[in-house]
């Protein structure tokens, strides 16, 4: 385990004044869970205002995809992001291990840093694996976050798979880099998208960066995604739940996101406008406030960032969403 300490960003939480800048120790831990090594980056904050968040990125993020986040998020809990096995820079899995599988990896990771309880966000493939989390684990859960996630994989993804493997292993990279990034980014002219052309050149660095492993990783982890249940219709919990995605996501849709923010109990749903699926890039500081906001029970109408706010569980156990009190709020 490698440890050191910084300091936060004076970043302004709730209450009337300005939070003083937060000293956290950074922490990078390796675990063990059914023989299969992961790594965790925890980012510890001695005056959290509510539980850890426990961040599951998407297939293609690993753990410090979320370090520019931090100066947000950092000053208000304890963070932490997580290399599961079968992505980032743990161990390589065999597509037989499923969400079942991964979920109770989490609860593992849960365990040996010893937090009982989390705020839990999941995003994209990581909302698949929270979702079967929820399901299976509620008692570790204060609030559960899904961005970009869906019922089912899209039919027309779901098609494109075996070519995609078949374009890895023959080595058709930049074929592969041009056509993801077409598929996770909503076409041009589709809607005003935040850093669209930035963001778009940056996932096409990221997909043609790839190391040799980390494209046998994609390739397993597409018949992963092939080989077990998206979702499976078990009892979720009522906890406070929040599903958003970018307003012009054309991979994960609005609509199927009200979808899965219909499964759930407690649940609140909107977009973030000028985004697509990409948006925790494309939209970081804002994404951030929303997150912060969730977690730490603060209001979530009135944003000007967002869409409106949709109610659509059974209302028990739901985050308050009064308008803001701007003495309370979390700025960006």
């Amino acid at each position: 385990m490698r440890s050191d300490v910084n300091v936060a960003q004076d970043t302004p939480a709730s209450g009337s004044g300005r939070m003083p800048p937060a000293p956290v120790r950074v922490e990078e831990r390796e675990l063990v869970f059914e023989g299969y090594r992961y790594r965790c980056r925890v980012v510890r904050q001695d005056r959290s205002l509510t539980a850890p968040l426990l961040v599951l990125g998407g297939s293609s993020q690993n753990r410090y995809a979320w370090v520019r986040h931090e100066k947000w998020l950092a000053p208000l809990f304890t963070m932490v992001t997580v290399d599961l096995p079968g992505y980032g820079t743990a161990d390589f899995l065999p597509a037989r291990h499923g969400l079942d599988f991964l979920a109770a990896n989490v609860r593992h990771l849960l365990t040996e840093l010893a937090m009982p309880e989390v705020n839990l966000l999941g995003v994209c493939f990581g909302g698949a694996i929270a979702l079967r989390f929820a399901q299976h684990y509620p008692e570790h859960l204060v609030a559960l976050g899904l961005v970009g996630m869906t019922k089912a994989i899209p039919d027309d993804y779901a098609e494109a798979v075996p070519r995609w493997t078949r374009m890895l292993e023959r080595g058709a990279h930049a074929e592969i880099a041009t056509e993801l990034v077409r598929r996770f980014m909503s076409p041009p002219g589709f809607g005003p998208v935040r850093k669209h052309e930035i963001v778009s050149r940056l996932l096409y660095a990221q997909f043609m960066r790839q190391s040799p492993e980390e494209l046998r990783m994609s390739v397993e982890h597409n018949d992963r995604l092939l080989s077990h249940d998206w979702y499976r219709d078990e009892p979720l919990p009522t906890v406070p739940s929040l599903v958003f995605t970018g307003e012009y996501d054309t991979l994960c849709t609005p609509a199927m996101g009200r979808e899965v923010a219909a499964l759930l109990p407690a649940s609140t749903f909107t977009t973030l406008k000028e985004a697509d699926h990409l948006v925790p890039v494309e939209r970081m500081a804002e994404f951030s406030e929303l997150i912060a906001r969730f977690c730490t029970g603060q209001p979530l109408t009135g944003l000007a960032y967002c869409n409106e706010l949709e109610q659509l569980g059974t209302g028990a156990g739901r985050r308050d969403v009064r308008a803001p009190d701007a003495e309370a709020s979390v700025p960006v």
